[in-house]
C-alpha cells in the first residue's frame, strides 16, 4: 500500500471508530460563545469577557477600526470596539478570531502545511466577504449576515486540522505535501461535519463545510454559494470543469457583477477592505 493510501486509510478507520482526535475550540472563544447565550449579557459584561485574552481583545480593536466596516472615526477601548461590531456579531468574530490558534505544530513541515492553510482560508474569508458585501448592496433585505459568513468561511476546511494533526505523527510517512493534499481533498468535509457538531456549531456553519464542493444550489441564496465563489476564484474548487456553469447561474441571480468578478472594482475594494480585518 502507498504512503498515500495509507493515511487515507488510516484517517477514515479512526474516523469510523470515533479514533480521530478532534481539535478543542480555544477556552476563550467558548466563554465568548456561552456569554453570548446569556440573555442578560450586555455590552460591557462582553467586553470583560474578551478582555482576559489580550490577544483576542487587540484582534477585536482591529476588526472595529478595520476598513471593511467603513468607519473613520477610530474606537480605543474594548467596550467601543464590541459597541461598533455589535452584541450579536460579536459571538461569531470572536469565535472567528480565535481560531488561528489551533493552526500550530512543532513539525516543521505540517507547521509550513498549517501556515499555507490558514493563509488560503484568510483568502477564500475575505473573497466571499468581499461578494456577500456586493450581494447585500442590491438586495438590502436578504437574510444572511457578514459575521456568520466570516466564520462559516474560516472553518470551511476545519477538517484538514486533524489530518495534519495526524500526519505530524508519522512525519517520515505522511508529511509529503502531495499525500496531505490529497487527503484534505477527499476528508476534510466529513472530518469537518463532526468537529463543527463536537463544537455545537449550528446547522448553517456545518452545512458550507459539507456543500462547498459539491454542485448543488438552491433558490434560496446561501453562505455555501459565496465559499463556493471564493474557492473557483482562487482556482480551488475541486470540480473545476463545472466552473463555467456555476458562474454563470451566480451572474443570473447577481452574487457577481461579472463572470471575472474579482476584477470588478467594487468586489475588488470590498475584499482589500476585508484584508484590513486579518492583516
Amino acid at each position: 500500500m502507498s504512503a498515500d493510501n495509507a493515511l487515507l486509510t488510516l484517517l477514515t478507520e479512526k474516523l469510523r471508530n470515533n479514533l480521530l482526535v478532534l481539535p478543542t475550540l480555544p477556552e476563550i472563544a467558548v466563554r465568548v460563545r456561552q456569554a453570548a447565550e446569556d440573555p442578560d449579557i450586555n455590552l460591557h459584561s462582553m467586553a470583560e469577557v474578551i478582555a482576559r485574552d489580550p490577544a483576542l481583545a487587540a484582534r477585536m480593536l482591529k476588526v472595529a477600526n478595520s476598513a471593511f466596516l467603513g468607519r473613520s472615526i477610530k474606537v480605543s477601548t474594548l467596550n467601543q470596539a464590541v459597541t461598533r461590531i455589535g452584541l450579536f456579531q460579536v459571538k461569531n468574530i470572536a469565535t472567528a478570531m480565535a481560531l488561528e490558534q489551533l493552526f500550530v505544530s512543532q513539525h516543521p513541515q505540517v507547521r509550513e502545511q498549517m501556515s499555507e492553510l490558514w493563509r488560503e482560508t484568510i483568502e477564500t474569508t475575505c473573497i466571499a466577504m468581499a461578494c456577500l458585501k456586493f450581494y447585500q448592496q442590491s438586495h438590502k433585505h436578504v437574510p444572511l449576515n457578514l459575521d456568520t459568513l466570516t466564520l462559516a468561511a474560516l472553518v470551511y476546511q476545519i477538517g484538514a486540522l486533524p489530518i495534519l494533526t495526524e500526519a505530524e505523527k508519522y512525519p517520515a510517512v505522511f508529511a509529503e505535501p502531495a499525500y496531505l493534499r490529497h487527503a484534505i481533498r477527499d476528508l476534510s468535509a466529513s472530518i469537518g461535519v463532526v468537529i463543527l457538531q463536537s463544537w455545537g456549531f449550528a446547522d448553517i456553519f456545518i452545512k458550507v463545510t459539507q456543500d462547498w464542493a459539491g454542485l448543488q444550489t438552491s433558490n434560496e441564496v446561501c453562505y455555501t454559494d459565496f465559499v463556493r465563489l471564493a474557492t473557483i476564484a482562487r482556482q480551488q474548487f475541486p470540480r473545476r470543469s463545472n466552473e463555467p456553469q456555476l458562474l454563470e447561474y451566480y451572474l443570473a441571480q447577481g452574487l457577481i457583477p461579472r463572470v471575472n468578478f474579482m476584477q470588478d472594482p467594487q468586489i475588488a475594494q470590498n475584499y482589500q477592505d476585508a484584508k484590513t480585518m486579518f492583516t
